[in-house]
């Protein structure tokens, strides 16, 4: 299960930076200093898989807390790090 949780959460870190991409300034925009609706679109482009994934990682690390399955955690540890990287990612374009 614990493989399963990883994999959709590498699938879901990739997608998440592939949506977040729509409000990544481009070099042209930088100097540009308007107000733009890039805020909204990356918030609504993100918040499906955050609402997603967000509870699902706190569940999956309160039933390893819970349960005290410690050599588990290290899979989520690892899903934590794939998120990281993610966001950023994803900030290193804004």
């Amino acid at each position: 299960m614990q493989y399963l949780l990883l994999a959709v959460n590498i699938l879901g870190a990739i997608v998440y930076v592939w949506m977040a991409s729509r409000g990544w300034v481009t070099s042209q925009q930088i100097a540009l200093h308007s107000v733009t609706g890039e805020p909204f679109i990356w918030g609504l482009s993100v918040l499906p898989i955050v609402a997603v994934f967000l509870p699902t990682n706190i569940i999956w690390g309160g039933i390893i807390l819970i349960r005290r399955q410690w050599q588990k955690g290290k899979m989520w540890l690892l899903a934590a790090l794939i998120w990281l990287v993610a966001i950023v990612v994803d900030f290193a374009h804004h």
